[in-house]
Order: structure tokens, then sequence, then C-alpha cells
């Protein structure tokens, strides 16, 4: 910690975060500070491991394992689209989701403590206090991207098509990372005010796994008649479900999202940022009384 506030102190103007810029300004000009807490948080996360790396590896590698033995062999993929139906395919397609959802669950989880963790730092450095968050978002970021090398070899052996689809692939990250610091922003300001969030989030981090398109491609939900239209109305305009079915677009052409999927999937995402950020404004003066 002391490391960080020395940093911040010789490197940042002590007005960075009080000064008339914009918010936004100030962040970017806190950005050492971020980097520092990003590099921190990895740092301690593989330092004492003796795997270290490997560990961001084995439980989206496992999981896919368990769901390919469960849903691929057991029940059979016979009823999937063209391409993934063949085990290869499969492996493949539930990589392709559950890496970006390790993302997606573990912000959901950090971010609602990702503030009260910081207590002592967001009381003594003057420096934007949403650079808490993004530092949540950005490491857990990091870890999905160390994760890609694994899943092109899996591309490689496993039947994927390397097209011009690979370009989803940083459209489907942006909009994630987009998504994610509103969700971040949010979560971490609601929680110091209402600690029920934390316990919260995991029931629904649960709900959200079998309600994303992980296991099953979209489509088959959407084209079934077995659901309401309201349903599929709603289940449309959880912007993760687009996301991940970029995800997958990615290997898997036969998969892009419709135009119109998309947009609602972009509106989605900037909405939800909108809020994340408006909340952690208004709640900025209760979250520094409560820390």
């Amino acid at each position: 910690m002391p490391q960080i506030t020395a940093s911040y102190a010789t490197s940042q103007p002590k007005k960075a975060a009080g000064s008339r810029a914009s918010r936004t300004i100030a962040i970017w000009q806190s950005r050492q500070v971020l980097n520092l807490l990003v590099g921190r948080d990895l740092k301690v996360k593989y330092q004492s491991s003796l795997l270290g790396y490997a560990w961001s590896l084995l439980e989206p590698l496992a999981l896919a394992g368990i769901y390919f033995f469960v849903f691929g062999l057991i029940f059979n993929t016979r009823a999937l689209p063209e391409g993934v139906d063949a085990p290869g395919g499969y492996i493949l397609y539930l990589i392709a989701g559950i890496l970006p959802w390790m993302w997606f669950s573990t912000v959901l989880s950090d971010s609602t403590r990702s503030l009260m963790s910081q207590a002592k730092l967001i009381t003594t450095m003057k420096v934007p206090r949403e650079i808490f968050p993004l530092a949540t978002v950005c490491t857990k970021g990091v870890e999905y991207l160390l994760t890609l090398p694994i899943l092109a070899l899996f591309a490689l052996g496993s039947g994927g098509q390397w097209t011009w689809n690979l370009l989803y692939l940083p459209l489907a990250v942006v909009l994630q990372f987009v998504f994610l610091l509103g969700v971040a922003l949010l979560l971490s300001s609601i929680t110091v005010v209402l600690r029920d969030v934390q316990r919260i989030m995991r029931i629904v981090s649960r709900v959200l796994f079998y309600a994303t398109p992980l296991l099953y491609p979209a489509h088959m939900l959407l084209e079934s008649d077995r659901f309401p239209e309201w349903f599929k109305v709603v289940y449309e305009a959880n912007p993760i479900v687009g996301i991940i079915e970029l995800h997958h677009a990615v290997w898997f052409p036969m998969l892009v999202p419709p135009g119109p999927y998309l947009a609602s999937t972009v509106v989605g995402t900037l909405l939800i940022f909108a809020l994340g950020w408006w909340t952690f404004r208004r709640l900025e003066p209760a979250v520094l009384k409560e820390l």
C-alpha cells in the first residue's frame, strides 16, 4: 500500500482529482495509480501460488470438461447447429463462452467489495474513487486476455473457422469492458450502503449463468415455442447474452447476431454504463461517510 501512495504522490499533481477538469480527465491523469493497483492484484494472486497463471485456465477448462461430459456426451449435441454439433465444435463453443463468463462472474463478485476493501486508500489518497472499481474490471480483463492463447490452440484443433469473424473479438471485449465497468460502479457503491448486495449477487450470478447462452446457442431458446414472447424479449434485452454470442461468433460464423440484436446489445451496454456512472456519483458522499 505505501508504494501506491508514494508513487501517486510523486507522479500526480495534488489537485488532479479535485480540479475543475472533468472526471474522465482526472481518471486519465490517475492512470499510473490504476496500473499499480492492477499490477498489485495480479502479483498477489499469482506470487504465492504454485501453479500461478495456470489457475486462470484450470477452472474454466474444468467447467468446460464437466459440461461437455453432461451435455455433449450424455445428452448428445444433435440439436445444436451444424459446426457446433460435433464433439470438437461443442467443446470449443463451451470454452469460448466460459472464458469471458469468468470475467463476468469474478467482476460481479469482486466489485461488491472493491470500495470497502480499499477504504484506507480511498480516505487518504486524492484520486477519483472510480479508479477502484475500474481496477477490478481491468485486473479480471487482463486475466481473460491471458487465456486467449489457450482458446486459439483449442480453435486450431477443434474446427474453429479462422475468418474475418475474428474481428468480432475486439468488439466483444470492448462491449464487455464497458458493460462490466458500469456494473462495477453500480455494485461497488450500492454495496457500501446496502451490504446485502453481496449475498444477492451470488444468487444473481448463478441465475445469469443458465440464462446466458453458454451451454446452448441463444437461437435455440428464441426459436422455441416453449417460452412466452415476453420472456424472449427480456432475454434478448440482456446485454450479456449478445456479448457472449459475439464471443461465439468469432469461431462460429453461423452464430453472428443479427444487426438489430447487435444494436440492442450496444444500446443496453451503454445504458448500464450510464446507470452505473450516475449511481456512483450520486452515492459517493454517502459512500465516503460510510467508509
